[in-house]
């Protein structure tokens, strides 16, 4: 009977239909942008570099930023430390150990980098840094211009022989006076096995409230874990990237109710359009016995196939609109921005139940319409 009634009235149920994929689209294309916006802000703040660093914590801290780093040396095995004891507000863990020396009448920074990441979840994660293959190091900028170093030459430093795996472009830091290389080798260079200097690492703690000092919540944290261990914060750094995930979800929870609004109300329009033209049908069928179960059963049904056909279709235009132009948008993490059969799901389960609630009103005007008042007023 309903499937009669959308044919008698199809381009009323045309018009509702419409709304119904204009909000699946607008909905499953928000999250999908949304999706691909968070994961291209975490990736262009994480390539901010390292926020936190661990160093040891009687360090000399006026020596520390005129040298760039501790004099003083702690266990390479606080990293695995930080892991045992589930660490969450750490991430990107990196041991590193720094040493400045004299080397063809130039001052310069060794810097050992740890081959492998390390994580306090379980969870798989792009590496920030390069790692150093054994026998390689990694140039800076300055240095290898003052030197007249190329790619793939080789020398020796400290009485160890290396190829130049690589020149780093400028950074306008004391980076490109660095030379990079295997965390394992330098150590042995330094007689420093199993010694470190500093961990570097990103905070994955979000401050719940304004007052709150998320370097304070860091630093009791890790006293509880590595009391011998201190921590400092690239507050310039963290600050960039808790106001820009704070943006996001302030863009996500306004837009979202908006969208859903003037769907709904799209919605409710035309299902309340179709009853105020069908009022002597409905008149008549309550005349000829049909009861208000009925009539509620009809309008539901319809409510019902225009969900679950405007969320189907809705689905394929806003995957197909973002995944045709996402990846122009979102560079970095294009790769990302694929077909997601989650919103699917949710999409057929939840559009529905949706063009039924924007309906509720006319239903309701539907069901307690008097039918002997109605034929009289035809």
């Amino acid at each position: 009977m309903f499937l009669k009634e959308i044919k008698h009235n199809f381009f009323n149920f045309l018009l509702s239909l419409i709304g119904v994929i204009a909000a699946v689209t607008c909905i499953v294309l928000f999250f999908m942008m949304t999706d691909a916006s968070q994961n291209e802000t975490r990736r262009l703040t994480r390539d901010m570099g390292f926020n936190l660093k661990l160093i040891p914590k009687n360090t000399d801290m006026n020596s520390f930023w005129v040298e760039g780093y501790s004099s003083q040396y702690i266990p390479q095995d606080y990293v695995n430390t930080l892991v045992s004891a589930k660490a969450f507000s750490y991430a990107h863990l990196t041991a590193t150990l720094h040493k400045k020396i004299e080397w063809k009448g130039c001052e310069v920074i060794l810097t050992g980098i740890s081959p492998e990441e390390v994580e306090t979840r379980d969870i798989s994660k792009s590496k920030m840094i390069f790692a150093i293959p054994k026998g390689s190091v990694y140039i800076g900028y300055e240095l290898a211009s003052k030197l007249d170093i190329k790619d793939y030459d080789k020398f020796e430093i400290l009485g160890a022989s290396f190829n130049v795996e690589r020149i780093l472009a400028e950074t306008g830091s004391n980076d490109d006076i660095r030379i990079y290389l295997d965390l394992p080798q330098l150590q042995k260079m330094l007689n420093l096995e199993g010694k470190i200097n500093e961990i570097m690492a990103i905070n994955c703690l979000c401050a719940s409230s304004e007052s709150e000092d998320p370097l304070e919540l860091l630093r009791t944290e890790l006293n509880l874990i590595l009391p011998n261990a201190k921590v400092i914060m690239n507050r310039t750094i963290a600050s960039a990237r808790e106001k820009q995930r704070k943006m996001i979800d302030s863009y996500m929870a306004l837009l979202m109710p908006i969208f859903i609004f003037i769907c709904s109300l799209w919605i409710a329009v035309f299902s309340m359009q179709n009853v105020m033209h069908r009022k002597t049908e409905i008149g008549l069928l309550r005349s000829l016995g049909f009861n208000k179960l009925y009539i509620t059963k009809l309008f539901i049904y319809r409510s019902l196939t225009l969900g679950l056909i405007g969320s189907l279709i809705g689905f394929i235009l806003a995957t197909g609109i973002g995944v045709s132009y996402g990846p122009d948008i979102f560079q970095v993490t294009a790769r990302s921005i694929k077909i997601n059969y989650e919103l699917l799901y949710y999409s057929l389960l939840l559009a529905p139940l949706f063009a039924v609630v924007s309906s509720f009103v006319s239903i309701a005007v539907a069901i307690t319409q008097e039918p002997a008042k109605v034929l009289k007023e035809r």
